[in-house]
């Protein structure tokens, strides 16, 4: 049984407003040779939650950082014309981070929340959730 040290927040680097889904992220994840999608839920544009990977296998989202983290990314992340990291949470993305996180830090107490951009030289998720999710 893995022990869960930490929650990685990432975001899809798709366009602001472009709807992606778990089968797309997954279709990508396949081409670069993973097993399965890399992140364990994925925040759509609307605010729904999807489980992708299986919340109990090993994720591939952030390397070194796998066996004992999960993956939580959100829909979006760069301008729409794909040139500059940002920012694009919806309200309602907003929120159901929000509340997955709080699950996920109830049912892992000791887990300490980052974005990818923390253990990657990358903007992913694009704004900073260690700040942001500090008090969780």
């Amino acid at each position: 049984m893995r022990t869960i040290t930490e929650i990685i927040v990432h975001c899809s680097a798709t366009p602001e407003g472009r709807a992606t889904t778990v089968g797309e992220i997954r279709s990508w994840h396949l081409l670069r040779g993973f097993k399965d999608i890399g992140y364990h839920y994925v925040v759509y544009l609307d605010g729904s939650i999807h489980a992708g990977r299986p919340e109990g296998a090993i994720g591939a989202h952030c390397q070194g950082h796998n066996r004992n983290s999960i993956g939580v990314c959100y829909v979006g992340g760069v301008t729409r014309d794909s040139k500059h990291a940002k920012d694009t949470r919806t309200p309602e993305q907003k929120k159901a981070l929000l509340q997955l996180l709080k699950q996920l830090k109830r049912k892992y107490p000791g887990a300490r929340i980052h974005g990818h951009r923390d253990f990657a030289a990358k903007a992913c998720p694009s704004f900073d959730a260690t700040a942001e999710y500090r008090g969780l």
